[in-house]
């Protein structure tokens, strides 16, 4: 299972667009609202309804974590520390962990992004401690996905797909949602 925190404040299409893309894919995915709430309102003040609350969460399922960004989102995320605690168990495990935009700030302040390649929204970089910051639209280093911000969510989607189906997995996704003929210009 991917699972997808939800935070108030989150950036709404950093969360929904790689869970369409992914959902598209056939992956198993659910939203997981970290409020205590199943709806939670985005930075833009858009209500989505979570799938799961936090406390609901089988951790020993979970194959990916992922962080969508946005402020206060991502700081919201951050002081979370039942979430903090449970990305850093699933981490240490092996376990693949995501998040875009401001996000992996959360990852820096946990020590996760030491050494590995990654990238976030411009002036986050300080935050990725540790971190090799490459300032690329998306990053991948093994199993650490870190996307740069709103632009990136279809690209941050797309990488996870790969990263679950194999390489190349998501070209009929890029073509069938019109992706392709964007970047080709």
């Amino acid at each position: 299972m991917i699972y997808v925190f939800l935070a108030t404040g989150f950036e709404d299409i950093e969360a929904i667009a790689p869970v369409d893309i992914m959902r598209r894919a056939g992956l198993k995915v659910q939203t997981v609202s970290i409020t205590g709430e199943r709806v939670v309102m985005s930075a833009h003040g858009v209500g989505i309804t979570s799938d799961i609350l936090l406390q609901e969460v089988d951790f020993g399922k979970a194959e990916m974590l992922v962080l969508p960004g946005g402020l206060p989102g991502s700081t919201n995320l951050d002081a979370c520390q039942p979430l903090t605690r449970a990305i850093k168990q699933h981490f240490e495990t092996g376990g693949a962990i995501a998040a875009i935009c401001a996000a992996p700030l959360v990852f820096g302040h946990l020590g996760l992004l030491k050494g590995r390649l990654a990238t976030c929204y411009p002036g986050v970089d300080p935050e990725l401690r540790g971190a090799n910051y490459t300032a690329a639209i998306v990053e991948q280093d093994g199993n650490i996905i870190t996307g740069k911000g709103p632009a990136a969510a279809f690209e941050f989607g797309y990488t996870i797909v790969d990263y679950f189906l194999g390489e190349g997995a998501s070209l009929p996704l890029r073509q069938g949602m019109i992706y392709k003929e964007l970047t080709e210009k």
